[in-house]
C-alpha cells in the first residue's frame, strides 16, 4: 500500500471512530449526569517525528472524558438530587456491580430502596443500599452533605459522596453509570462536593455543538476516501501503461 493510501486510511479509521463517540455523546445528551467522551489521536512518523517533512499517520491514543459540570436545572422534585463539583455518586446496579455516576434522578421502590430511575440502588457513605421506612415514602430533605431526614428531624441515612481518582478509567454501562476497571484504585468518600436538593444535573454535552462536530468528522472522512481513490486511480493508470509498452 502506498505512502497516500497508508496516510489517508489511518486518518480515515480515526474519523470512524471519532464518528461513533460523537453519536455516543448525541445520544445520551438527554441523560442526567453523563459526560462527554473525546478521542484521543496524535500524528507519528516512521522516524519518530524527527523529519518535520516526514511522512506523518493517525495514531489511536484511547479516549478521556469531559469532566465539566453540566448545567443545573431546578425540578422541584425532592428525589432530584445534583452534585456541585467533581464528586460522584455511588450505585450498586442490578447484576451487583458497584458503579458511579452522577445521575441524581432518584425514585422509591417497591422495597422502599432508593434507586436511579433505571433501578440501580444509590449507596450510602459507607457503601449500602438506603431503604426508607415506609411512612417516610419520598417526603425527605437533603442537606448539601447528604444526610437524609424526615419532616420530623430524624436521620435517614447520608447519600455518599465519592472522589474517583481518575475519572478517565471510568467505563460507561449506559445510563449514565461508569465502573472502575479491576486493580485501579477505588474511590474515596470526599466533603469537597456539595448536593442540591430539587435539581438535576444535565448532560454536559451541547447538541449544536456535537452536530457540528459529527458534520466536521463526516467532511474529513470523505476527504480521506477521496485521496485513496485517486491514488488508487493513479496506479490503475500508471499499471495500464505499463502493460501498454511492454
Amino acid at each position: 500500500m502506498g505512502s497516500a493510501n497508508s496516510v489517508s486510511l489511518s486518518l480515515a479509521t480515526a474519523m470512524q471512530r471519532s464518528l461513533d463517540v460523537a453519536a455516543n455523546n448525541m445520544s445520551n445528551a438527554s441523560t442526567a449526569g453523563y459526560k462527554a467522551v473525546r478521542p484521543l489521536f496524535e500524528s507519528v512518523s516512521q522516524n519518530g517525528n524527527k523529519n518535520p517533512e516526514a511522512t506523518s499517520y493517525m495514531r489511536d491514543k484511547g479516549n478521556y472524558m469531559d469532566t465539566t459540570q453540566g448545567a443545573l436545572t431546578p425540578t422541584g422534585n425532592q428525589l432530584d438530587l445534583a452534585i456541585t463539583g467533581t464528586g460522584w455518586f455511588s450505585y450498586e446496579t442490578r447484576d451487583g456491580q458497584v458503579a458511579y455516576g452522577r445521575n441524581g434522578r432518584l425514585a422509591v421502590n417497591a422495597n422502599g430502596q432508593l434507586t436511579t430511575l433505571t433501578g440501580a440502588s444509590i449507596l450510602d457513605d459507607g457503601g449500602s443500599p438506603i431503604t426508607l421506612p415506609e411512612e417516610v415514602g419520598q417526603d425527605v430533605t437533603v442537606a448539601r452533605d447528604g444526610t437524609m431526614t424526615d419532616n420530623e428531624g430524624t436521620l435517614l441515612g447520608q447519600i455518599g459522596l465519592f472522589r474517583v481518582l481518575d475519572p478517565n478509567q471510568l467505563n460507561p454501562i449506559g445510563n449514565g453509570l461508569y465502573l472502575l476497571p479491576a486493580g485501579s484504585p477505588a474511590a474515596e468518600p470526599t466533603s469537597r462536593s456539595k448536593i442540591m436538593q430539587g435539581y438535576s444535573e444535565r448532560s454536559n454535552v451541547e447538541p449544536a455543538m456535537e452536530i457540528i462536530r459529527l458534520m466536521e468528522i463526516q467532511r474529513t472522512y470523505e476527504r480521506a476516501v477521496q485521496v485513496m481513490n485517486d491514488a488508487n486511480e493513479l496506479t490503475k493508470q500508471a499499471i495500464q501503461r505499463i502493460a501498454r509498452t511492454v
